[in-house]
């Protein structure tokens, strides 16, 4: 038999993002203990009134709980709980002592005042004008907020989304969700597919409906893409999109006629040569989808790159008839720096030829052959560009060459408002690009940065193609390696003073398939640990307690975590959570914000999780929190070195980083690199992804797990092959 509560939150003790589910505290009236309520509810707020419908029942660890089967929120009827309510951060402008002087002039009229004679406000001790005003606006739109939020709700939407599909659509978003709900997935950041769809589900709309098998076809490419495909098989496709949508593949296949006709998506028959092109056989044809973006990226790419390799004139003419020895002589002089026979081929090539990939692993000498390159256009007084494709790689290059060095979006001049400022109508003023961290790029970077280059100019690209591809889609360095179309130099020889450096020992080991030297050189540890458990409590261990004792280190500035999978006991997620307690404990008077089933603290290490151009904060971005404001309803995070400001709604673009993912941590150098690495982890390990881990460590390297799971690393070298068309449309141009 149900039953019905009502009562105030006093405290959220959990909330699940996924599916809703939470453990919350209530005050009832009636009882003078709080009450725990465990259900699946809506995103609430401490002060916040909830009228439940459920069961009682007995939890063998936790007691006597009131499970939910439904949730309406209500406003406050009480002096404490209208004040509780305002004062939780939940009226923007409002915070607890606002809120208090508010209802000690309005009392239980509070929540009408604001309603229909919000003007009074200014009775209130120390509200202005102006603050009177704020708080009104804010209190109408808290309303229209609400209404959504009561109708998105019973669809399962939770109320952050609710509040930002309000934010995009205005008053118009229940008319918008109700006409096309597969808008919100294309619209807003942070809906997918999954959740328009149940939108869409609840309000009955058919199963089969084409514009639902149209949205599930483009969310199935959009995913693929994700996960770094340029294009995918129309078969594969088709398998993907199948269990999705649970339709016919024929249905399938017309939804993709449809979206073609549409210029949705772009297919096209390629066809596959082997390395013996003169057997017939040896041709493979595959019918390959794309999202148009990604097609006609490849095709710029492609057409750019033919452009430049074979346009004759040049940019850099007078390297044609110059001494080199006497050149490369003047530039070593002062620096006592003598480069290897394979460094000063890849200095002549880079400036003779068109386009050029400069390669090799750590210790090969990239960053000198490069500071070379830089000194002789420099002595020659050609004009140059440094960039890289992150905020992290820029400035790590600008700091290896003491010259200014900007991500790719900065140096094409991008802004939310204008787009990309550089392009084939106003390019780079550069004689010679360089891009540093090419292994790094996407295909639609490429493309946009590729217009903005003169057909006369030379373009240098400088990355270690065995690490992990970009996290967007494609595989651009591989890709023009592979094509053959370009001059390539990889530099293999390790220098003397990188020979004693076990990371770059190891490096180069784990790469040749070989088995790491542990515990023999003083900046590479192995600590064995097989069970998940202690193997998470000893990681966090080494990094609070050990690392900093033993070498002078800050266990967050200095020292970072990377794991190969965010689930598991020693994943990203809960290694995230055992860090922030070890180093960044709540404390009285220390400033929190609770996200869904997150808490960000003052202190803590954030990562930006997707561009924000507004803010010129990038996907990868490390950052400290050092300020919540509850009642502007914002947190400030500092950002190489500047102060970012999000707002509550822009938070779910932040995720902790005391623990990141091995992709994420592309690009970057830390001091110090911790890393698990068990047999848990099987489905992720490879080589790859290991040397691109340890390869992320300036002075130390630690690795917490088993012998038999670098083992499984290290043998496995199969890199998962991404679809992608350019290395075939480039060979094709040949």
């Amino acid at each position: 038999m149900t039953e019905q509560l009502e009562g105030a939150v006093e405290r959220i003790t959990y909330y699940n993002e996924e599916n809703g589910y939470s453990v919350v505290r209530l005050s009832v009236n009636t009882r003078s203990d709080l009450v725990t309520v465990v259900g699946n509810l809506p995103e609430v707020q401490p002060g916040e009134s909830l009228q439940l419908e459920g069961r009682w029942t007995t939890h063998p660890q936790y007691g006597l709980q009131f499970q939910a089967e439904w949730c309406k929120q209500v406003l406050p009827a009480t002096v404490e709980g209208i004040k509780a309510y305002l004062g939780s951060g939940m009226i923007k402008g409002v915070g607890p002592v606002t809120a208090k002087r508010i209802v000690q002039r309005f009392g239980v009229d509070t929540l009408r005042v604001l309603d229909v004679e919000p003007a009074r406000l200014r009775e209130a001790l120390g509200v202005g004008p102006k603050r009177a005003a704020s708080v009104a606006a804010a209190w109408e739109e808290q309303k229209h907020i609400r209404e959504v939020m009561m109708f998105l709700q019973t669809h399962g939407v939770s109320t952050n989304l609710a509040v930002k599909i309000y934010k995009t659509y205005g008053d118009d978003a229940l008319e918008v969700v109700q006409e096309d709900p597969y808008r919100l997935a294309r619209d807003i950041w942070g809906v997918g597919f999954k959740t328009a769809d149940k939108v869409a589900r609840d309000l009955g709309l058919p199963h089969d409906a084409p514009s639902r098998v149209e949205a599930g076809v483009a969310y199935a490419l959009s995913q693929l893409a994700d996960q770094g495909h340029v294009y995918v098989p129309e078969d594969e496709l088709i398998e993907e999109a199948v269990p999705l949508l649970e339709v016919e593949p024929e249905l399938i296949r017309e939804a993709l006629g449809r979206l073609d006709a549409e210029e949705v998506v772009e297919r096209e028959t390629l066809v596959y040569p082997e390395l013996d092109e003169a057997a017939a056989s040896a041709l493979r044809e595959e019918e390959a989808v794309y999202l148009a973006p990604f097609y006609y990226g490849e095709i710029g790419v492609t057409n750019r790159l033919r452009e430049l390799v074979e346009d004759r004139s040049t940019r850099l003419a007078p390297f044609r008839s110059v001494d080199w020895e006497a050149l490369l002589a003047q530039i070593t002089r002062d620096s006592a720096i003598e480069l290897s026979a394979e460094q000063r081929l890849a200095v002549r090539t880079a400036l003779s030829s068109k386009v050029t990939v400069l390669t090799g692993g750590p210790g090969t000498g990239k960053t000198v052959t490069v500071r070379t390159i830089i000194g002789a256009l420099e002595a020659m007084r050609r004009k140059y560009g440094l960039c890289a494709p992150t905020g992290r790689a820029a400035k790590r290059l600008s700091e290896a060459t003491s010259r200014p060095a900007k991500t790719v979006h900065r140096l094409l001049e991008y802004s939310p408002q204008h787009g990309f400022q550089r392009d084939a109508e106003n390019p780079l003023g550069v004689d010679c690009l360089i891009v540093d961290e090419a292994s790094m790029l996407d295909l639609l970077l490429t493309n946009r940065l590729l217009k903005a280059v003169d057909s006369a100019a030379h373009v240098l690209f400088v990355g270690d193609v065995d690490q992990l591809p970009s996290v967007g889609a494609g595989d651009v360095l591989r890709d023009v390696i592979r094509s053959q179309r370009v001059t390539v130099i990889q530099l293999t020889e390790i220098f003397r003073q990188a020979a004693d450096s076990g990371i770059v020992v190891n490096a180069h080991r784990i790469n040749r398939g070989e088995f790491p030297v542990l515990n023999e050189f003083d900046d590479f540890y192995f600590f064995s640990q097989e069970d998940p458990e202690e193997a998470a409590a000893l990681l966090v261990d080494i990094v609070q307690r050990r690392v900093p004792r033993k070498f002078k280190l800050d266990p967050v500035d200095d020292v970072q975590v990377i794991a190969p999978m965010y689930r598991g006991r020693c994943g990203v997620s809960r290694l995230n959570e055992e860090l922030q307690k070890a180093l960044n404990p709540a404390a009285a008077g220390k400033q929190e914000k609770r996200v869904g089933g997150r808490v960000f603290r003052v202190g803590d290490k954030v990562m930006q999780t997707r561009n924000n151009y507004d803010k010129e904060v990038y996907n990868g971005d490390i950052g400290r929190v050092t300020r919540i404001d509850t009642t502007h309803q914002t947190m400030a995070v500092r950002i190489d070195g500047r102060s970012v400001v999000y707002d509550w709604l822009e938070l779910d673009e932040l995720v902790h980083a005391f623990a990141v993912s091995v992709h994420k941590s592309q690009g970057s150098e830390y001091t110090a690199v911790v890393m698990p690495i068990l047999t848990q982890h099987y489905l992720l390990l490879q080589r790859n992804l290991l040397y691109t881990a340890i390869t992320r460590a300036r002075e130390l390297v630690v690795l917490v797990g088993t012998r038999k799971a670098i083992w499984i690393a290290v043998k496995n070298d199969q890199v998962s092959e991404r679809h992608s068309g350019l290395s075939i449309r480039l060979r094709e141009r040949a």
